[in-house]
């Protein structure tokens, strides 16, 4: 699988397999384009080359059966943590945990009606995480899940990890930080730096 965007191709030559229960785990140095293929999985952006091929799904898109955790946030600040978490639950469908009892989850019960402006960076991303949680979705996509969070977050993520493993669940995580995820797969994305043709030339 390759990307291209402007005039240039970002990575080319990206091939993997991801089978229930399995993790991968993405790594390469900063805008090699780690970000960029957990786009092109989420179906933000289309390969230059190359396909991505999704099995048994069953009538659910590749976007229903995946849950994608950037590195914004991407919650209503104005919101509680628990009113942020209510509103992916009813938008997102497919409902897990309830709101509340995924925050527990992340260690954050007695914040859950706190707005989210007034969390720190490490709540905030909880917060974000426990939205995994909340909504039944087989595809995790993280990117750098473990930004912003102090060593005994990591470890709750971890658990968090494994167990949606261990119900057949996958992961698909780029990270600068040992994730220590059981077996995980692991491909380094090298930036391809080579400039496409300008119109005209070849």
């Amino acid at each position: 699988m390759a990307c291209e965007r402007g005039e240039r191709r970002i990575f080319e030559g990206v091939t993997f397999s991801l089978e229930p229960g399995e993790a991968l785990v993405i790594t390469g140095r900063n805008g090699a384009g780690k970000s960029t293929l957990l786009e092109l999985l989420a179906g933000r952006l289309t390969p230059a080359a190359g396909q991505i091929l999704w099995e048994g799904a069953g009538e659910r898109t590749l976007t229903e059966c995946l849950h994608y955790v950037g590195h914004r946030d991407a919650l209503k600040s104005a919101l509680t943590a628990e009113e942020n978490l209510t509103f992916a639950r009813d938008f997102l469908g497919h409902p897990a945990m309830k709101p509340g009892e995924a925050l527990d989850a992340v260690g954050l019960a007695h914040a859950a009606r706190l707005p989210v402006a007034y969390l720190s960076a490490g709540q905030r991303r909880r917060v974000a995480l426990a939205r995994l949680l909340v909504a039944e979705r087989p595809l995790w996509l993280l990117d750098e899940p473990t930004s912003a969070l102090d060593t005994a977050s990591q470890e709750t993520l971890r658990l968090l990890l494994e167990r949606h493993r261990e119900v057949g669940g996958m992961i698909a995580a780029t990270t600068h930080s040992p994730l220590f995820l059981r077996d995980a797969k692991e491909i380094r994305i090298e930036r391809a730096r080579i400039p496409l043709p300008q119109r005209g030339e070849g």
